[in-house]
This record gives C-alpha cells, structure tokens and sequence, in this order.
C-alpha cells in the first residue's frame, strides 16, 4: 500500500471538475473528432517537427444568467456541438446540473501505468436534447428503433445437394432409441415462483407503517420479502405512501412520505 500510495500524483487532488453523463451518439462523435484531429495533425505537422493536438474542441458551454430569479435558479447551461453531425443528430443539449451526489474523485492512468488524481467532482451534470432539437432526437431514435428490428440473417448453400449430408452414421444408428421417450420431472417450483395471493389494502398499510417505524428506509426488494405481496400490488401503494431515492446516501430506497410520517408519530403519541 505504501508503494501505490508513492505512485499516485496529488498536485490537482483539490481541483475542481465536472462530471457530466452524455448521450452514446455524442461520446462516439466526439471519439471521431479526436481521432481525425490526431491523425490529420500527426500526417500535416510531421514534416514541421509540430505535435499532434490531441485534445480538439469538440463542444462549447453556454451558460446563462438571469438576475432576477433567485440563486439556485440562476445558472442555466447549454451545450452547443462543435462538429457538424451526421443525419438526424442533436446538435444542442441541455445540462441538467445537481449538487446532492456523492462525493467522488477523477484518476487518470497514463501510458506507462503512471496514476494521478485529477481533480474532486463540483458538478454533476446529465445531458438530454434541448428542446429546439426535439424533432431531429425523435427521427434519431425511430431510426434506431428500425435498424434493431432488421435481422441479418445468413444463408448457407450446401454443396453436397443429394441429401448424403443429412442421413445418420451407420455407427449410430443402433445408439438411438426407437423407444417412447421417458417424462421429465417437473422441476420443484420455488417459493418466490409461487403466486402470491394480495391482502386487503388497508391492512397492507398498516404492516408498511410498521415496517417504517422499524427502519425508515426500504428497498423494494425487502418489502417484497417481509409482506409476501405482489410486485405491481406493492408498487401502486408505495407510490401512495412513499416517495423514491433517486440519489444521497439513500439511494434504491422507499420512504415514508412527510405526511405520512407526522401520521404515525401522532398514532404512537397516542397510544403511549
């Protein structure tokens, strides 16, 4: 551990970076950017002695501010592709920016197995088409949706037409049996395999409102488990009583809604 911890470079651990999830079109185009302008520069400069520049602008943010809205509201980004796509691609999108992630850090790993941290994420940041692109963004995926229905199917032409191909070996013909075929054992049905019968919803309540008094914080998976209940069944009443962790150190988990919440305390103060 010592030895690894010698090898890991720190001069940019403190710096700031964005850590942005994008659509497969845009990575591939921006792939095909940097290849073309590495190749082109290596193939034009090599007689100059001039270094290929691997790093090309492929995209430029936009960020707008209004004054008058208040501070979380303030900064809107957009980002504008520099490259000229090809048929229906998106050349604008809209970063959605969040705050409430889990705290992470950029390595990189250079050619001669060199690490270095690059940097602590500040911003989060998904990409969706912007709205002047929607139109083009729903051809592209129809024409995705169309090349994944066609199946490439390969035809093979048999030489030795007269059927010789096809018959049995004399060795195995005395193998196989001319008897009627043994039944297969129905497989042992496993208990999560078996129909789960629904209860009466009222009282379906009542067990979740015991198991978040419990534990606040629930999986679908768990709850499926402790009340024996349907998955669809289940869903519909969370979906009434609970909202959904999509991010935070609770994330994949179901939780009581506020009101919800206030309800019970107010039943256990009561009851003691």
């Amino acid at each position: 551990m010592a030895e690894e911890a010698k090898s890991l470079e720190t001069a940019r651990a403190d710096r700031s970076v964005w850590l942005m999830k994008c659509p497969t079109v845009v990575s591939r185009a921006w792939q095909e950017a940097a290849t073309a302008a590495a190749s082109s520069s290596s193939s034009s400069d090599a007689a100059a002695g001039a270094n290929p520049n691997p790093n090309p602008v492929v995209a430029k943010v936009i960020v707008s501010l209004d004054p008058l809205r208040s501070e979380e509201q303030q900064l809107q980004f957009k980002m504008e592709m520099a490259q000229k796509g090809n048929g229906n691609t998106p050349k604008s999108y809209s970063l959605n920016m969040f705050k409430d992630f889990v705290p992470m850090c950029v390595f990189s790993e250079s050619n001669q197995g060199k690490l270095a941290c690059e940097g602590k994420v500040g911003h989060k940041f998904d990409m969706e088409p912007h709205s002047d692109n929607l139109a083009n963004y729903g051809k592209l995926c129809r024409e995705r949706t169309e090349k994944s229905m066609i199946k490439n199917r390969k035809l093979m032409v048999l030489v030795n037409d007269n059927g010789m191909s096809m018959r049995p070996l004399p060795g195995l013909v005395g193998l196989m049996s001319s008897g009627p075929k043994k039944e297969k054992k129905p497989l042992p049905v496993k208990p999560s395999d078996m129909k789960r019968t629904r209860r009466d919803r009222r009282e379906l309540e009542n067990i979740l409102f015991k198991l978040f008094e419990r534990q606040p914080n629930w999986s679908l998976k768990n709850l499926m488990q402790e009340t024996d209940q349907p998955e669809q069944f289940l869903k519909e009443i969370l979906n009434d009583l609970c909202f959904y962790n999509k991010r935070g150190p609770n994330q994949g988990t179901h939780e009581l809604k506020p009101e919800y919440k206030k309800s019970t305390e107010d039943a256990d103060a009561t009851a003691s």
